[in-house]
């Protein structure tokens, strides 16, 4: 149903998809395809925006037999995850995606190998989400592009009912009455030039908390990646096979296996850090155009061959995008603490498979398959059962509703104290618990400020609540590192350098006016039994 309330346009679906990525499709697909009408809501143009339609996402994608080959995965992730990851969700991912991406055949043209099977693993970011966009289309999805959401809308009984925004290039404002929603806007990386993360500032996680909802794993969101300087081109895969230097022309050692990061910022620290990828093998070169056709754009601009030359390297922070942290689930159709509301991809934890280190490309690109269909079909039965209609009230605060008197707030003074205390290597990479602390208090003191004046308005009003969600975000995260009193994974504090027995659980926070840090002890128990 369609209406007009002035310059809002009204509508009313079963399932409202707030975000239209990878998550965010594959939601929208399994929610139509179990019968439920659909609306989705993307801030950018679905099919186009968020950070897989610049990449080359691979996926966890092992074959069912013979069965040991998933046994193993399981057993080798179970132990590299520290710990909080959970066999029976990595099961169920695996059969999943393995089910899934076949059912793309006619959107998606699969590359064959040289024995002419066709490989559904790895796939181009810019093709693939063309064909989910093509797929969600052919399935009579109404998608409302250019219209990010601003709040969610929740009845007296705790339930939400679905959202509001606005509609950028046609003017004024959306509202959906949904009889539930799933929240698929991705995560954030504190706006730290990773390439495709511009519109992903967080909302998701702050439209959720207003509501009610929890979250788990904010302070695994150390994961960082290398870029050229001046550059935005992450795509990492290259850097496999890279040689770094110092200033020197030094090498700099670094340790076997995939974590760079530590060792790369502490020469960072000291000076200018350079790289080659001479030891790239022949053929893996002779994939990258196709794999990650992007990679190559700035080294052809700036006129240099990166398998002979040595050029500038940076690390950009990538927050809770390929860090772990997320809305918590609390079962198994990725239902939040709130009745209605459903997270799923980088939106909602990442632990249930990754535990407490980053899932990478393959493992988050299978999560964003697997939990946008559970939370799809989740959406659709709890509709089914709430009939959608009006009835819900916008629950939006910070940035669109001041506690206080309304008064001018310095959104890029605001930004960078979140960046100040986000991103630096010396502050995240390398924490402490002064560190941390510290960081509580700069974050606190502009939350306090913020959510008493902040007012978005006109052209500012979008900017505003992603500053708003930015600064949650953030206070959730120093948080939750505080809490997690050990070394962990990707967390790693200075102070604290080993892993300790009494946090052999999940650390749940939540909270706007006062945020608040729990154990999740019944994770605890499980990991005991």
């Amino acid at each position: 149903m369609n209406r007009s309330s002035g310059e809002t346009l009204e509508l009313t679906a079963d399932v409202l998809i707030i975000g239209g990525g990878l998550a965010g499709t594959w939601a929208a697909s399994a929610a139509r395809r179990a019968g439920a009408s659909v609306i989705l809501a993307d801030k950018g143009y679905c099919g186009t925006s968020g950070v897989t339609a610049t990449a080359g996402p691979g996926h966890w994608w092992i074959p069912p037999d013979p069965p040991k080959l998933r046994e193993t995965a399981i057993r080798n992730r179970r132990k590299t995850g520290a710990g909080l990851n959970e066999p029976g969700w990595m099961a169920r991912i695996l059969a999943l995606t393995w089910e899934s991406l076949p059912t793309l055949e006619g959107f998606y043209d699969f590359s064959k190998d040289e024995n002419g099977a066709k490989q559904y693993r790895a796939l181009r970011g810019p093709e693939y989400m063309r064909a989910l966009r093509k797929l969600v289309d052919s399935l009579g999805v109404t998608i409302l592009d250019h219209s990010p959401a601003l709040e969610l809308l929740q009845r007296f009984d705790g339930s939400v009912s679905g959202a509001r925004g606005i509609r950028r290039q046609k003017g004024g404002a959306w509202q959906v009455n949904a009889g539930a929603v799933v929240i698929a806007t991705g995560g954030t990386s504190f706006l730290s030039r990773l390439l495709g993360s511009h519109t992903n500032t967080g909302d998701g996680y702050l439209m959720a908390a207003e509501a009610g909802a929890e979250l788990s794993g904010m302070e695994f969101t150390t994961y960082y990646t290398v870029a050229p300087v001046r550059s935005t081109m992450t795509r990492s895969m290259s850097y496999a096979f890279a040689t770094y230097y110092d200033e020197d022309g030094a090498v700099i050692p670094m340790p076997p296996g995939p974590e760079t990061t530590r060792p790369l910022a502490r020469a960072m620290l000291k000076g200018r850090v350079f790289c080659d990828l001479a030891r790239t093998p022949e053929d893996i070169r002779a994939q990258v155009p196709t794999i990650s056709p992007n990679f190559m754009l700035p080294f052809r601009r700036w006129g240099i061959d990166p398998y002979k030359d040595r050029f500038e390297v940076t690390l950009h922070g990538e927050g809770t995008i390929r860090g772990i942290g997320g809305l918590r689930i609390v079962g198994e159709d990725c239902v939040t603490s709130v009745p209605g509301l459903y997270a799923a991809g980088d939106a909602a934890t990442r632990e249930l498979v990754a535990g407490a280190i980053s899932g990478g490309g393959n493992i988050n690109s299978a999560w964003a398959v697997s939990s946008g269909q559970w939370a799809g079909r989740g959406a659709a039965r709890h509709a089914a059962e709430n009939r959608a209609g009006v009835g819900g009230r916008p629950i939006g605060q910070a940035g669109l509703r001041p506690a206080s008197v309304q008064r001018a707030v310095d959104l890029g003074a605001t930004l960078s104290a979140i960046q100040s205390e986000m991103l630096p290597y010396d502050k995240n990479i390398f924490r402490s618990g002064e560190k941390l602390r510290h960081s509580a208090e700069v974050l606190e003191g502009a939350w306090a400020e913020f959510d008493a004046h902040a007012e978005g308005v006109g052209g500012g009003l979008l900017r505003t609540r992603e500053t708003a969600a930015m600064l949650a975000t953030a206070r959730w995260c120093a948080a939750s590192a505080l809490a997690r009193d050990e070394s962990r994974g990707m967390h790693q504090r200075e102070d604290r350098p080993e892993t300790d027995p009494r946090f052999n659980r999940r650390i749940i926070v939540g909270g706007l006016d006062r945020v608040w840090t729990r154990s999740d002890y019944g994770h605890a128990l499980e990991l005991a039994s």
